[in-house]
């Protein structure tokens, strides 16, 4: 960096923390009395000058001496330290004297070095001095040379530091080899966001962030140019971006020059490495035999390549050839004539003559057109087809558009291209090319793209809206997508809680030519969600039936091929819901949810196709069938069937590299795996959801997938973690409307404040998600609720009221049509809870015996608990050992560990003794050691600030046994007041 291309800015250094703290500790040291050296190197437009702005503010209390090198005099000996000498406070009365510099180009630095180093040091025996010198392998030799001896021989207590800026490769970088250096990197993706709002108030489209983050490569003088030349609207997305991105020429430029003092032979062959990484994914670079071949026949001489790498411009290994910084290959194409580029691109084009590289070819051909070439564009439409990854489709629709002169047509192929993007994980690049469709109405196809991207990542309302347009808008021969868009209205609106807007969706779905096996997807759905259950499910077994059929058809024909396997042209369409509506509306309860199958471009004469592919050979299953088929199991209640359903999907939707479709595959196998009672697996699957739909930017899926999360900790006894999971899923699926998302979070915080004992808490947050009406919760979360809002009202001394009856009233007609395998010994609790003291035994023996014949150790677990604080309440505390003791071998099992705790209590109190969970002694009480363990616990809840009345509900005991138990521990411990044992129990 030079003077000409220097940016100063008052702006935070973004992503500089690490290099902000070594040079405070360097000017630190420096303030003590101690001197040093550090070298900042990095490649041009990454920060150099701006920590060295930054150490020159900071250092207020000494002598600073700096320069930057000038082009103009780099031939003249001993121009820089001239700069750097009179760069001086001469208006300070110590200033020294110049120094003597020796005149001609011939005079050795060993004289100036010397001189130098006496000159720093005597300023440094005065005040502490720092030394900045910006650029410094761009100085003249001599002045290089005589810098650099000056600082290897800087005394350690000579209160003289030296900051040196220069470039990591090229000319002159090498005088200071052996210094200490720091090397800059480029900005990560937090850094460089910090940057762009700063640069645009916060203003920027999330499309546009992830469009200047790719062109600025992390370089934040490239990103402040790229900003600084978009318009405010372009900034918001509301006007489409210009195409090349204006702004950065001089950085590159300043690139450019890394490359002047190769030999030419060895920067043509570099053109044609930089050219050739256009038919390759981002950062693979070149690929080295192909560059062989191109050698040859452009007459370039073997090993040419080897001073690029020298000079650290380039480097090879594994078949490949790279960059070392993306700006370096976008310099070296920027600063090559037009029509040298377009012979370098058909020079590669001949090159690419194997099997399997006609697309790569085309890609040439296409960066060698100077112009408009419609058959050109029909063959790169035609090739981005499977089994080719979607980005490359992706990448060959966006060519083919640019190559086509209709207006219509461009945006048809634009549209595709979006699709296709966003089915490879890139949400930004799709909409982006969706803002380049600018033919009124826009295709029925943008309309599709538009509303997947909200359906992950926007108001379901909206999504819903969107899709069902573009079920209208879409061709008629584009019966499969259309389909698809209904599915994807139907699943915004099962999100949104729905149900008639959902069904509504369903209904419309007539495919041509018809389905049969869909149809009865459909129609069982649609029953179900209309409260006609019998015939619904009937529907829908009929449905699994026919995929088992289809199936097993399938891996007779393909060789035996296990399990089964993606489309080529279908990867994800719209699954389904599950539940039922009204009274007998919410089915299994499970969190199931429509996916978007995906699609290739056509059958669309627009697009350039006449024809849509069928099937490859032995991939007669889609990822539509899987996913729908695990809805269907988990509204019938068969649980382990929808689970392995969901990890076939999941491992085709993987083979197929449709990373749009992971955090939905991973979300339905997480819920599928969480109904089932396995919890780590749950955990484990929507943890990596997670990961994957914040990567994509699937803010939807995120709210779901916390959720479960929360869901799974309140199964496992993690209030903190629930409660996290809980208020990520609540930030989210409130502004988008994601009513499903917010009654589970409701109901998880509900479940961990049960296990915590805190029931009136959970009665309170579960009231509102039970109720029905507009204010409820979900349709299909209200019923699976209801035995936790039971248990919640009557163990908070609550259950005698109207609201504790309506609800079970309601779960058993519920329970009479569901499938749900938990629901009738969930209805035997709930009656046990309720029943008269004489009744509610053999309510819990039916609940247990109902048990038997569903899955999962948790729900049982819940019920034995349930039994055993019954005995234990009406002094049967033998009895009550048994099915305590059954509970807490359970709840560990399934790795509750505050429920586990509430057993332990319950055992504690039936006068069993119980070790602690993370020893085998029992846990020292501390202070307490001498209280009985009932006295303890109440001790405890007390010291919490909770009110006797407080202590008994969460204990199950009444008010009077809290206040004997409490004058006890007074008595024992010697105190008189709450105050006095909360500070006793600090002692713990």
């Amino acid at each position: 960096m030079n003077s000409s291309t220097t940016v100063r800015s008052s702006r935070p250094l973004y992503g500089r923390s690490g290099e902000l703290a070594i040079l405070g500790s360097l000017l630190d040291r420096l303030r003590a009395g101690y001197g040093g050296t550090l070298v900042l190197t990095a490649p041009p437009g990454l920060g150099r000058t701006a920590l060295l702005d930054h150490a020159t503010a900071a250092h207020a209390d000494g002598t600073v001496l700096r320069a930057e090198a000038a082009p103009a005099e780099r031939l003249l000996p001993y121009s820089g330290l001239h700069a750097l000498l009179c760069s001086a406070p001469h208006a300070s009365p110590r200033a020294p004297a110049p120094l003597p510099l020796p005149l001609g180009a011939g005079v050795r630095a060993g004289p100036a070095g010397t001189a130098l180093l006496g000159r720093l040091t005597e300023t440094g025996a005065r005040e502490p001095l720092l030394v900045l010198v910006d650029d410094a392998h761009a100085w003249d030799p001599a002045s290089r040379a005589a810098l650099a001896f000056a600082a290897r021989r800087l005394p350690a207590r000579g209160r003289v530091a030296v900051l040196l800026t220069a470039a990591d490769h090229g000319p002159g970088a090498d005088a200071f080899a052996g210094l200490p250096a720091l090397r800059l990197g480029s900005l990560d993706d937090d850094a460089a966001d910090a940057l762009l709002d700063d640069l645009t108030g916060h203003q920027l489209h999330p499309a546009v962030r992830e469009e200047l983050r790719r062109e600025g490569a992390g370089n934040p003088r490239l990103l402040t140019a790229l900003a600084g030349h978009l318009s405010t609207a372009q900034l918001a997305g509301r006007q489409p971006l210009p195409r090349p991105l204006p702004g950065g020429e001089d950085l590159l430029d300043a690139y450019a020059a890394c490359l002047d003092a190769l030999p030419d032979d060895t920067r043509a062959l570099l053109l044609f490495a930089a050219a050739a990484a256009e038919h390759e994914p981002d950062e693979a670079g070149a690929d080295a035999l192909l560059l062989l071949r191109v050698e040859r026949s452009a007459g370039i001489r073997p090993g040419r390549l080897a001073p690029a790498e020298h000079a650290g411009v380039v480097r090879s290994g594994g078949g490949r050839v790279r960059f070392t910084h993306p700006l370096l290959r976008a310099a070296v194409l920027r600063t090559a004539p037009p029509a040298r580029r377009r012979a370098v691109h058909r020079t590669l084009a001949a090159a690419l003559d194997g099997p399997h590289q006609s697309l790569p070819r085309l890609v040439q051909a296409a960066c060698a057109a100077p112009g408009p070439d419609a058959a050109l564009a029909d063959a790169l439409t035609r090739a981005a087809a499977p089994p080719r990854p979607y980005a490359d489709r992706a990448g060959a629709l966006v060519r083919a558009a640019g190559l086509t002169a209709d207006e219509v047509l461009r945006g048809a192929r634009l549209a595709a291209a979006a699709e296709q993007a966003w089915l490879a994980g890139r949400p930004g690049e799709a909409r982006l090319l969706l803002a380049r469709v600018r033919t009124v109405p826009a295709p029925g196809r943008a309309h599709y793209v538009h509303g997947l991207l909200a359906l992950r990542d926007g108001p379901a309302a909206d999504a819903r809206e969107t899709l069902l347009t573009a079920a209208d808008l879409l061709p008629s021969h584009d019966t499969e997508r259309a389909v698809s868009a209904l599915l994807g209205a139907a699943e915004a609106a099962w999100a949104m809680g729905d149900a008639p807007a959902c069904r509504e969706a369903l209904d419309r779905i007539r495919p041509e030519p018809a389905d049969p096996v869909l149809e009865s997807y459909r129609a069982g759905m649609s029953a179900v969600l209309a409260g006609r259950t019998g015939e619904g499910h009937a529907l829908l077994r009929g449905y699994l039936g026919a995929m088992g059929d289809r199936g097993s058809r399938a891996a007779a024909g393909s060789g035996g091929i296990a399990g089964p396997a993606v489309s080529a042209y279908a990867a994800g369409r719209s699954a389904g819901v599950g539940g039922t509506a009204g009274t007998a509306a919410e089915g299994t309860g499970a969190q199931v949810r429509i996916r978007t199958r995906e699609q290739i471009p056509g059958p669309d004469p627009a697009s350039g196709q006449t024809g849509r592919p069928g099937p490859e050979p032995g991939e007669p299953w889609e990822p539509e069938g899987l996913l729908r088929a695990g809805v269907a199991a988990l509204v019938l209640g068969e649980v382990d069937t929808a689970c392995r359903v969901g990890a076939r999907a999941l491992a085709v939707v993987r083979a197929r590299g449709a990373d749009a479709l992971l955090p939905q595959a991973l979300e339905h196998l997480a819920y599928g795996e969480l109904r089932a009672g396995r919890h780590a697996r749950a955990r484990a699957h929507a943890r990596e959801g997670l990961a994957v739909a914040g990567r994509l930017g699937q803010r939807n899926a995120m709210a779901h997938l916390h959720a479960v999360l929360a869901l799974a900790a309140s199964v496992e006894g993690d209030a903190g973690l629930c409660a996290i999971h809980a208020r990520a899923a609540l930030a989210a699926a409130g502004p988008h409307g994601l009513t499903q998302a917010a009654t589970l979070a409701g109901w998880a915080l509900a479940r961990a404040e049960l296990a915590d004992g805190r029931c009136a808490e959970a009665a309170a947050r579960l009231a509102p998600l039970v109720g029905p009406g507009l204010r409820g919760g979900h349709f299909a979360v209200r019923m699976p609720a209801v035995p936790c809002y039971i248990e919640a009202l009557v163990l908070a001394g609550q259950g005698a009221g109207p609201h504790a009856r309506s609800a079970v009233e309601e779960f058993t007609v519920w329970a009479a049509h569901t499938a749900d395998p938990q629901a009738p010994a969930q209805l035997a609790r709930c009656q046990a809870l309720l029943a008269p003291a004489g009744q509610a035994a053999q309510w819990y023996e039916e609940a247990l015996r109902r048990h038997e014949h569903a899955p999962g150790d948790f729900e049982r677990a819940r019920t034995q608990l349930l039994h055993g604080h019954w005995l234990r309440r009406r002094r049967r505390t033998r009895e009550a050992r048994g099915p305590l003791r059954d509970a807490l071998i359970a709840f560990e099992r399934c790795g509750a560990d505050l429920w586990s705790g509430r057993v332990r209590g319950e055992l504690r109190a039936a006068g069993e003794t119980v070790s602690d969970p993370t020893g085998d002694r029992p846990r020292d009480p501390g202070p307490l050691r001498t209280l009985t363990p009932q006295q303890q616990r109440i001790a405890r809840c007390v010291a919490e600030g909770a009110t006797n009345r407080e202590v008994a509900l969460r204990l199950s005991l009444s008010p009077r046994t809290v206040d004997h138990h409490l004058r006890n521990v007074f008595a024992t411990l010697g105190i008189r007041s709450r105050t006095e044992l909360v500070r006793r129990l600090d002692q713990t």
